[in-house]
Order: structure tokens, then sequence, then C-alpha cells
């Protein structure tokens, strides 16, 4: 996801903490961490379909923009 000239949640100003923080507010959630913000920012982990979806409603974000970064940081782990 960091692909995408930065994760989402860095460009409207959440730290990693404050993310898994509303994810887990807004989804009821509570396997969410930063620790997993983290592996999505470093690209250790792609966020799959559930938590782009609730990634969508919490930054606000189009989902065909999240589905998109999704796709390229799949492409990219595959190069490495």
């Amino acid at each position: 996801m960091a692909v995408v000239v930065g994760p989402p949640w860095r460009r409207v100003g959440l730290a990693q903490y404050d993310l898994a923080e509303r994810l887990h507010a807004a989804s009821g959630n509570v396997s969410i961490t930063r620790e997993e913000v983290s592996r999505w920012e470093r690209g250790k982990r792609i966020p799959g379909p559930y938590w782009r979806a609730w990634l969508g409603r919490v930054l606000d974000t189009p989902q065909q923009e999240l589905e998109q970064a999704a796709a390229i940081a799949r492409r990219t782990r595959k190069r490495r």
C-alpha cells in the first residue's frame, strides 16, 4: 500500500497507532494493531479486502484507489 505516494493514512496526518485505533473503533475488530499497520506501510503485508473496505471508510478514500494500490503492491512484491 505504500507504493502510491506514501500510505493514505500518512497523507491525512495519521500515525500508525491512530489509524489502528480508528479501524478498531469503526470495525469493532480487536485484531488490528499498530504493528499490523506498520506491516502494511513497510510492504510486508497487503491489507485484504476486509481491511481495505474499512480503510476506505475510515480514511474517506475511494475503494477503487485502495484496490489499485493493493494491486500495485502485489506486483511490486513479486519482483523483489
